[in-house]
C-alpha cells in the first residue's frame, strides 16, 4: 500500500471539505445512496436553486441535495441546489430581499419579517414548512451514573441556578437506587447566539411548570454556568469536566461518546431515540389551520406528556413563498420539496436527525403541491 500517496488524497479530500463547509453546499455530482427509482420529484424548472441559513440542517441539505441530483439524473435532467449554512438570521434576511429562493431558519419567520417576506413575495405570505428534526440531548458527564433520568423542572433549576449539586433532593427523587455524587453541578452553554439555545429555552417554559422564568431566544438567559462557542465546543467542554452537562445536538454528544439523560415528562422517564423523537414529532400541531404555512406550535411537542414521547426535538424549517415566484424558480422548488419530503428522508437517521413519521409527511406534501 503507498501510504504517502494515500495520505496525499485524504489530503486532497479533508482541503475539499473544508471547502464545502466554508462555501455552503454545491453539489455538482450525484452521490446518494438512496433508491430514487420510485421518486415523484417531477425535475421541472430552472436548474439551480439557491438558499441558505440553518447550519443545524446543513447535513440534512447535503442528503437533500444529492438525492435530489441523483433522481433527476435518472429522468435525464440536470439540477442542483446551493445551500449556504450561514445561520438562520442570515438566511431570513436574504429571503426578504429575494437574494436566495429560499431560507433554512430553526425558528419560524414571523412579525415583521414575515411582512418583509410577503412584498417579496408578491403580496403572498412566506410559509414555515419543518423538513427536518434533530433530537436535542441533556448530555452529562457524572462518574458512574449511566441512566440519570431529570424532568423539565429540575433541568430548568440545573440551567438557572435553582438546582447546585447532584444530590439535590429534586434530582435524587427521580433517581431512586442510585448513587449520586456529593458534587457541584456544573452546567455548560452556549456563549454564541444559537436556535438550539433558543429551541432549549423555550422547551423550559413549556415543561418546568413555572420554574424557568427567564424567557427563550438565540442568546442563553439563564445566568449561570460555563460558555462555550458551538455544539462541539459545549460537547467538549463537558467531556473534560466530570460534574458538568449541558443541552446539545445528539450527534455531538454521540462523537464525545456522553449520556443522554432520561426526561419524565409525567408519564416516566423516556430514553432519547429515533423512535422516541418521532413519537413526540407524530403529535405535533401547528398554531394555524395545518393547511399551507405549518408553523409548529412547539408546546404540542416541548409540553407532551405522551408516554414514550422524547420531547426535546429541535425542528428547522424552509421558509419559502407561498406564491409569488416566476415559474421556472414555483416548478423547480416544488420539484426540489417533494423530494426532500420523500426519499431524502431516508438516510438522515444516520445523521442524527429524525426522519419525518408518515402522518406529518402527508401533511408537508399537501403544502409543497399547492406552491404556485
Amino acid at each position: 500500500m503507498n501510504l504517502k500517496r494515500n495520505g496525499a488524497l485524504l489530503g486532497v479530500v479533508a482541503v475539499g471539505a473544508m471547502t464545502l463547509a466554508a462555501c455552503g453546499s454545491d453539489n455538482n455530482a450525484a452521490s446518494s445512496s438512496v433508491d430514487t427509482s420510485a421518486s415523484t420529484a417531477a425535475c421541472d424548472g430552472k436548474e439551480k436553486l439557491s438558499g441558505a441559513g440553518s447550519s443545524a440542517q446543513k447535513n440534512a441539505m447535503d442528503e437533500f441535495t444529492s438525492t435530489y441530483i441523483a433522481a433527476c439524473q435518472q429522468k435525464g435532467k440536470s439540477v442542483n441546489v446551493a445551500y449556504n449554512p450561514s445561520g438562520s438570521g442570515d438566511g431570513r434576511t436574504q429571503f426578504i430581499a429575494g437574494q436566495i429562493d429560499f431560507a433554512g431558519s430553526d425558528s419560524a419567520i414571523k412579525g415583521d419579517q414575515a411582512a418583509q417576506a410577503k412584498a417579496r413575495c408578491q403580496g403572498n405570505d412566506a410559509w414555515n414548512l419543518p423538513l427536518v428534526f434533530g433530537p436535542v440531548a441533556i448530555a452529562y458527564n457524572l462518574d458512574g451514573v449511566d441512566n440519570l433520568v431529570l424532568s423539565g423542572e429540575t433541568i430548568a433549576k440545573i440551567f438557572n441556578g435553582g438546582i447546585t449539586k447532584w444530590t439535590d433532593p429534586a434530582i435524587a427523587a427521580l433517581n431512586s437506587g442510585v448513587k449520586l455524587p456529593d458534587e457541584k453541578i456544573n452546567p455548560v452553554v452556549r456563549s454564541d447566539s444559537s436556535g438550539t439555545s433558543d429551541n432549549f429555552q423555550q422547551y423550559l417554559e413549556a415543561s418546568s411548570n413555572g420554574a424557568w422564568t427567564a424567557g427563550a431566544g438565540s442568546d442563553f438567559k439563564g445566568g449561570v454556568g460555563e460558555g462555550a462557542k458551538g455544539s462541539a465546543g459545549v460537547a467538549q467542554a463537558v467531556k473534560s469536566a466530570p460534574g458538568s452537562i449541558t443541552y446539545v445536538e445528539k450527534s455531538f454528544a454521540d462523537q464525545q461518546k456522553l449520556p443522554s439523560a432520561q426526561i419524565d415528562t409525567g408519564a416516566g422517564p423516556v430514553e432519547l431515540s429515533q423512535e422516541t423523537a418521532s413519537k413526540a414529532i407524530a403529535n405535533a400541531t401547528f398554531k394555524g389551520s395545518g393547511t399551507g404555512d405549518l408553523t409548529l406550535d412547539l408546546k404540542s411537542i416541548y409540553g407532551t406528556k405522551e408516554a414514550g414521547a422524547y420531547p426535546l426535538v429541535l425542528a428547522t424549517y424552509q421558509i419559502v413563498c407561498s406564491k409569488g415566484y416566476d415559474a421556472p424558480t414555483a416548478a423547480a422548488m416544488k420539484s426540489f420539496l417533494t423530494s426532500a419530503a420523500n426519499e431524502g428522508q431516508q438516510t438522515l437517521a444516520t445523521q442524527g436527525y429524525v426522519p419525518l413519521p408518515e402522518s406529518f409527511r402527508a401533511k408537508i406534501n399537501e403544502s409543497i403541491s399547492a406552491i404556485a
